[in-house]
């Protein structure tokens, strides 16, 4: 046990109600082994140097991590481990500069994210939201208005097949559709079983669901624009549970006033929290969640198991598991502090 590793736990995994810990989140590994760890003094939305100066690994939600954030020479972090998979918030480049670690948890956030999808696709293709809204004003005249589309022989289209858009693949699998899937980083040789890969535009023209799956990068900021949304049928849906600026939200509100699309299922936006008076709010063929539809009781243990597994692998002096930025472990103060963990906790 190396009971000098401090561990940091930001604020945010507490509720309102209480400041108790958020149903199914979970720290228990880190007190089986002995860890030192607490909340962050603060709810903040920027981690600062003085916390960084604190812990030797953060476990984290929401924040974000500018290169100032890691850069002062005090610094004392050396881990951040992220609850889930998207890590847009932190400066990459920096981190691995100064021999910051970044982990995140995909065997936590893969079945809660695919079934928050099928969530998505089900309501969007029976019209859930109209008919519930008919139902409770007493207007069952109306429901013939608001046939659904059943999915058996349709097109799935997937922007990104990594674990995320692989385990939808596999729900959808009774449903029998077709599956067509974008990525530059698939193989043929490594597809799931009756998918097809295929360009962007043909996923966006032929797709009855688009559904976007793909990390946010340089690359991929406003990945769905006008001209590509302008390529989906008038009786598509577009599904997006990755990250909000993926997809232009203002050429998105377009397509769907003009008609372009058929509607959408929105569990993230451009802003987060998005303004309540965001456009696509006022459009009844939106279905709108708080970056939150794949928040399960699986999902917020398995995230916060990840994130403790690589905390107490590094406590260690071992490797922690699903390390984003590799280069940084390379860097001389992560190799001594490695040696000095292992060291520690009893190794050679």
């Amino acid at each position: 046990m190396n009971t000098d590793f401090r561990v940091g736990v930001t604020r945010d995994f507490l509720s309102g109600e209480g400041g108790s810990t958020l149903p199914g989140v979970t720290f228990a590994l880190l007190d089986e082994v002995g860890l030192n760890w607490e909340y962050l003094p603060q709810d903040l939305p920027e981690i600062t140097p003085d916390d960084a100066a604190c812990y030797d690994a953060i476990l984290t939600l929401r924040p974000r991590y500018p290169a100032a954030s890691v850069e002062r020479q005090d610094r004392r972090l050396a881990l951040i481990a992220r609850f889930g998979v998207g890590y847009d918030r932190i400066d990459v480049d920096a981190c691995t500069r100064n021999g910051v670690l970044i982990t995140i948890t995909p065997d936590g956030v893969r079945r809660p994210v695919a079934q928050a999808v099928l969530t998505f696709m089900l309501a969007l293709a029976g019209q859930l939201v109209p008919k519930d809204r008919l139902t409770r004003a007493g207007d069952w005249a109306r429901a013939g208005a608001f046939v659904g589309m059943g999915l058996t022989g349709r097109t799935l289209g997937l922007v990104g097949l990594g674990n995320i858009g692989r385990d939808v693949v596999r729900l959808v699998a009774p449903f029998e559709m077709r599956v067509l899937a974008h990525d530059p980083y698939a193989r043929q040789e490594d597809l799931p079983p009756g998918v097809e890969l295929a360009s962007l535009e043909t996923v966006m023209r032929e797709g009855d669901f688009v559904s976007v799956n793909c990390p946010l990068t340089r690359e991929t900021r406003h990945l769905i624009n006008a001209a590509l949304l302008g390529l989906m049928k008038p009786t598509a849906y577009l599904i997006n549970t990755a990250r909000g600026p993926i997809v232009d939200e203002g050429a998105l509100y377009d397509a769907l006033v003009a008609g372009q699309i058929a509607g959408a299922g929105l569990d993230v936006f451009e802003q987060e929290p998005t303004p309540a008076d965001n456009p696509l709010f006022t459009l009844p063929n939106v279905i709108v969640t708080p970056h939150a539809l794949c928040w399960t009781d699986e999902c917020l243990r398995g995230n916060s198991e990840g994130a403790c597994r690589a905390i107490v692998a590094l406590s260690r002096g071992e490797v922690p598991p699903h390390v984003v930025n590799r280069a940084a472990l390379e860097h001389a103060s992560i190799e001594q502090r490695l040696a000095q963990w292992r060291t520690a906790h009893g190794g050679a």
